[in-house]
């Protein structure tokens, strides 16, 4: 049997997007394969859509016309139209019939399924680009490695065609399963290291950062003896990861792993619609300097804390 026309052995997780031409995650022109669900809560995610591993319904201020269409078809009565279109999400069933007859497209439904034969069919399309570009598949989230079996047989498929297969994680995963699993198939790792300190790292991202500390370490040494490409990101978050304290405690941990480059992601604040869309708003711990971008000025001087524990970044 054909490997890519195999189908999924179990019970497919959902995505949120697969997303063409991407040309910030990773090596040449990309496709990124957005899977839904995530162990962490940062109260700044960007993609808010994917921290529920369920369906959701979103709805685009910006594209809404008004028209009232989805009050008139709405069986809970959960949509009212007194200005703006409100959901009363506490009453929504997410039956999609507001979705199916939505004329501008405003309202939509965030997570679908397809089976790893499915993604890697859709995905062959850009593959012209990725080899001349020496790009490939970058698995995204939410978190992929909430869904090992599958995010596995996926990585196999893409491998056995020849794609670049990269894994963006936030690092809290089983390591056992994951070596096992999932890391044969890999190209590379994006990793991303957001608070040092385990405290900060439970209040900001509810959970400790031990486990993720561990397993940096281990993938560190992994990479050592393989072809293995590894990134410790940190996202640049004001008044949160951005503190000297943060960055210094970050780049010696990563100097202990011999670890000697980084990458830095300035805070972009334009996530706070899509949460806004799907009925979260910017948690409270927030404060007003993340309602904007990052000064260019204070960014170059994160970058030298890196620099000055001699991280390239």
């Amino acid at each position: 049997m054909d490997p890519v026309s195999r189908e999924h052995s179990g019970k497919a997780p959902l995505l949120f997007e697969l997303k063409s031409n991407s040309l910030d995650d990773g090596p040449g022109i990309r496709t990124v394969v957005f899977f839904k669900g995530c162990p962490l809560d940062c109260v700044w995610c960007h993609n808010p859509e994917s921290k529920r591993v369920s369906v959701e319904l979103s709805h685009d201020r910006g594209r809404c016309i008004g028209c009232g269409h989805c009050v008139e078809v709405c069986p809970e009565g959960a949509i009212t139209l007194e200005g703006a279109v409100t959901i009363q999400r506490h009453r929504c069933t997410l039956c999609m019939s507001c979705v199916d007859g939505c004329p501008s497209g405003a309202m939509g439904r965030v997570g679908f399924a397809m089976s790893p034969g499915e993604v890697v069919r859709t995905v062959m399309r850009d593959k012209p680009f990725f080899d001349n570009s020496g790009g490939g598949v970058t698995f995204s989230g939410g978190e992929p490695t909430m869904h090992l079996d599958y995010a596995a047989e996926l990585a196999g498929l893409l491998q056995a065609q020849g794609i670049h297969v990269l894994l963006e994680t936030c690092g809290l995963f089983p390591y056992g399963r994951f070596s096992e699993l999932l890391l044969p198939h890999l190209d590379a790792v994006y990793f991303d290291l957001k608070l040092f300190e385990d405290s900060a790292h439970r209040a900001y991202c509810g959970a400790s950062n031990r486990p993720i500390l561990e397993n940096l370490g281990r993938l560190a040494d992994a990479a050592g003896h393989s072809k293995l490409t590894l990134l410790a990101r940190t996202p640049l978050v004001p008044g949160i990861t951005d503190t000297d304290r943060n960055l210094l405690g970050i780049a010696g941990f990563l100097r202990q792993c011999g670890i000697t480059k980084a990458a830095l992601l300035p805070y972009n604040p334009l996530w706070h619609d899509k949460g806004r869309s799907i009925g979260i708003e910017p948690h409270s711990l927030l404060l007003d300097a993340q309602k904007g971008f990052m000064s260019p000025t204070h960014v170059e001087h994160c970058r030298e804390l890196f620099r000055s524990m001699g991280i390239d970044v």
